[in-house]
């Protein structure tokens, strides 16, 4: 399965922001990378290196690679609604991202692994395809065998962020995926439109 496995920090720090969560080396160098940091002169980027940044940051930021991402922009295209907004929805309502945002992984790489290792069901049945959409009303769930996995329990009891397109039930350890969120209630710092304006050239 394709994926990127190289340095995080690195990354983050070419985009001058913690697009895969706290990290303490991103905190200490919270500059550009490579030899000479910020004493580099850099030059004002075009408008193409803008919105190429932008998109590197949406796919490092959600774990896709790049046939994948452009696989979501035509699906966004295609339907009603702003398409930029809809892109993001489809990328939010991906399970790898849901089972990350109801706090059963630290992680959306994390949360990869786990639907890769069959820990998480949806309405029940156990699905490996962190890719997987989810539509409104889905029910997500840990695993009845995986329930007590320390990473699991570790991870929903630091969880602090509630989402309001997404129910948590404790006791069962599951929640539902109710509707994809508004552009407003995904925190992702993103311009989307640029990510279009680079797709439609």
């Amino acid at each position: 399965m394709a994926r990127y496995t190289g340095p995080k920090t690195k990354i983050a720090r070419k985009f001058g922001e913690a697009i895969f969560g706290d990290d303490k080396s991103f905190d200490k160098r919270n500059y550009p990378p490579g030899q000479h940091g910020n004493n580099r002169r850099r030059g004002k980027k075009s408008e193409y290196a803008v919105q190429l940044m932008e998109k590197q940051k949406a796919k490092y930021t959600y774990g896709i690679l790049e046939r994948q991402f452009r696989n979501l922009f035509d699906r966004a295209n295609r339907s009603k609604g702003i398409t930029g907004e809809v892109l993001l929805q489809l990328c939010e309502s991906r399970l790898d991202n849901v089972v990350f945002r109801m706090g059963i992984a630290p992680t959306r790489s994390g949360a990869r692994q786990l639907v890769s290792h069959r820990h998480i069901t949806v309405n029940g049945e156990k699905v490996n395809i962190p890719s997987y959409s989810l539509k409104p009303g889905d029910v997500v769930g840990v695993r009845e065998k995986s329930k007590s996995l320390e990473i699991v329990s570790r991870s929903l009891a630091n969880a602090s962020h509630v989402y309001e397109w997404i129910t948590w039930n404790g006791e069962k350890m599951e929640g539902t995926f109710v509707t994809a969120p508004e552009r407003l209630q995904i925190p992702e710092n993103i311009k989307e439109q640029l990510i279009v304006e680079l797709y439609s050239k």
